[in-house]
């Protein structure tokens, strides 16, 4: 097919994002953990001071995530969320 381009992803070094939001009376937030190639873990929270649904905080620190993510290295990053 002229003018495609398929790039072979089996050897790249895959990365896991894993996010969990929550929701209360005083605010929102979630939890973050970024998984390398070699299992290391990074594991983070994230508050927001504001009043969100589970999913919103979710989709909140799914980007946080993905941008720090990005920012470690990541070049391939499977996400996974329950929103």
């Amino acid at each position: 097919m002229a003018g495609i381009s398929l790039e072979d992803t089996s050897h790249t070094e895959k990365w896991l994002l894993h996010v969990d939001g929550s929701s209360t009376t005083q605010g929102s937030g979630s939890g973050v953990v970024i998984t390398s190639p070699q299992g290391e873990e990074l594991e983070f929270i994230v508050k927001f001071g504001i009043k969100a649904s589970n999913n919103k905080a979710e989709y909140e620190v799914l980007v946080i995530g993905m941008k720090i993510a990005h920012e470690v290295g990541a070049d391939h990053l499977t996400a996974y969320s329950d929103a």
